[in-house]
């Protein structure tokens, strides 16, 4: 399965973006209660934070006295969010689509391609309607 999650991950097709994108607004609330209900209980009986966003932060002071806070956890906490809605994208994808190779994935990208060009000639070439004839006798 981590493979291939690694190859969707590294295809960078635009399609599985685009549906990265959509399936990633679908779970979000998923995710979010998830990580609300049940990975943020379990942070705070571990460590005694509410969440990672308040885990491993240093605060360091400038010499006008202003303090900045670099957090380790509040990254942490975006690369589980990340992790998990890639995850349950990644499934429905590899789901929804059959295991091609990558042979016949061009097979089918080139006949795409042939019955678009087709599709094209056949309007491009299509016969305008027929003059009308007239028909001239001698005598």
């Amino acid at each position: 399965m981590l493979d291939g999650f690694k190859k969707f991950i590294a295809r960078g097709n635009m399609v599985d973006m685009a549906v990265g994108v959509v399936m990633g607004a679908a779970v979000t609330g998923i995710v979010n209660a998830l990580v609300d209900s049940i990975i943020n209980p379990l942070i705070a009986a571990i460590f005694g934070k509410p969440d990672l966003s308040k885990t491993w932060n240093w605060t360091i002071t400038n010499w006008a006295g202003e303090n900045s806070v670099i957090s380790f956890g509040s990254l942490l906490n975006a690369l589980l969010n990340f992790l998990i809605i890639a995850i349950a994208v990644y499934e429905n994808v590899a789901a929804s689509e059959p295991d091609l190779s990558p042979e016949e994935q061009t097979v089918i990208l080139l006949q795409d391609i042939r019955n678009s060009l087709a599709a094209q000639q056949a309007v491009t070439a299509a016969p305008e309607a027929p003059a009308a004839t007239v028909a001239v006798e001698s005598k």
